[in-house]
């Protein structure tokens, strides 16, 4: 039953691979309609400037659902998906990187050849450059939020990786993916810091 289900997951994985690529760029594999297209042309450039100038291919690959069961433990949410993104690495040239985003499910990993496992900080591009966009409470569209998320991480993952070759990508976007990063973070703390002084000065208030 154990192996059914291996070769089930590698199966449907192959043919969802192989559907979504029909129309995909060279690096997003698969986006399911949530980067803009202008965003697509963007990480086609960085992609390009990488691949040619540090070695080094960098792919994205999007989707909103994996169509897993709702009542799903995590334990074997987290098995499923490492072995569907396993069946996506198997056919990627390296030395590469692989920033993959499943919204519906809640979930976004990094996944890299041996090589680049001393450049790249899988926590560190995650938390600051790829979730604080996605998980931001505004008005901007699950759309927008999507590709300014996986622009702004597969930017710094070109970034870092330039930088530990002492290259200057001249696609590069700069530092302001990380600037809305901290800027996310420092909202958020300054929202938790004054609900907690509001509370506190409630509850004084109540016993006066």
């Amino acid at each position: 039953m154990k192996n059914s289900n291996s070769f089930k997951v590698a199966v449907i994985s192959l043919l969802l691979f192989l559907s979504t690529n029909i129309y995909a760029s060279k690096f997003v594999l698969s986006d399911d309609g949530l980067i803009d297209q202008r965003a697509v042309e963007k990480i086609e450039q960085i992609g390009l400037e990488s691949q040619n100038k540090l070695g080094v291919n960098i792919y994205i690959y999007a989707k909103k659902s994996l169509g897993l069961d709702e009542n799903i433990s995590t334990k074997d949410k987290i098995k499923y998906i490492k072995e569907y993104e396993s069946n996506i690495t198997n056919g990627l040239a390296k030395p590469y990187v692989l920033l993959t985003m499943y919204v519906e499910d809640t979930h976004v990993n990094l996944i890299m050849s041996s090589q680049l496992e001393t450049v790249l900080n899988k926590n560190e591009v995650l938390n600051d450059y790829v979730v604080p966009l996605l998980a931001s409470k505004d008005k901007n569209s699950l759309f927008a939020k999507a590709s300014a998320s996986m622009l702004n991480g597969y930017a710094a993952i070109a970034d870092i990786i330039a930088e530990s070759k002492n290259i200057k990508l001249e696609s590069s976007i700069g530092s302001s993916g990380k600037v809305a990063g901290t800027i996310w973070k420092v909202f958020m703390y300054t929202l938790v810091i004054v609900g907690i002084l509001l509370y506190t000065f409630a509850i004084l208030k109540r016993k006066k």
